[in-house]
């Protein structure tokens, strides 16, 4: 069974790319090949002076959410301040976590983007099938920060002399495939309200 903070992992069963919703949208995206030794439970982004805080941060928010649980029923006043409270403090801290690692102009990039994966541009050589990579990606405008480890399923070459790279993520936090869940839901639900 996953908890929130035990990342699922498929390398050896990547699911089909097609059983989820896709989306484009334009992500910050930072991305890094990994060697195939990689230890998938090491800090792929140099930021493990930061992991205890998190661990604590999810910690207190699943403390938040089973107390909230508990008072729902005796003070619907209450728990709608507790709850607005909870989302004020949530957007405070990705506010925090992007202004520490703020991304470049060329960071920001034309994806698809579903649970499964994402498929993104870039040079032609840089890539090939197989490869394994770490993605970070940021998600506007909830400024969510998804990591996974993902793998290189094709790199198609375009009309533009680049390469359009698809990926499915093998492994992954349950907490982050839920964060992307919900962005492409949200971004789904504004595109038809356009149409």
């Amino acid at each position: 069974m996953h908890t929130e903070d035990t990342p699922s992992e498929s390398a050896d069963n990547l699911p089909e790319r097609r059983e989820f919703f896709r989306i484009e949208d334009r992500i910050g995206l930072e991305a890094r090949k990994l060697p195939h030794s990689a230890d998938p439970d090491s800090n792929l982004f140099d930021d493990d002076h930061l992991e205890d805080l998190r661990a604590d941060f999810r910690r207190l928010d699943q403390d938040i959410k089973s107390q909230l649980a508990s008072i729902a029923d005796q003070d619907r006043q209450l728990t709608g301040l507790v709850k607005s409270l909870n989302g004020k403090l949530d957007t405070l801290a990705r506010i925090m976590a992007f202004q520490q690692n703020p991304l470049q102009p060329g960071d920001w990039q034309d994806v698809t983007l579903s649970e499964g994966g994402l498929a993104f541009s870039s040079d032609p050589q840089a890539w090939q099938t197989g490869d394994r990579l770490a993605v970070r990606m940021t998600l506007l405008p909830e400024l969510f920060q998804p990591r996974a480890m993902a793998q290189v399923l094709d790199v198609q070459a375009d009309e533009t002399g680049r390469a359009r790279v698809h990926t499915g993520f093998i492994r992954i936090h349950d907490s982050d495939r839920q964060q992307i869940a919900r962005h492409v839901m949200r971004l789904q639900i504004r595109q038809r309200q356009k149409e």
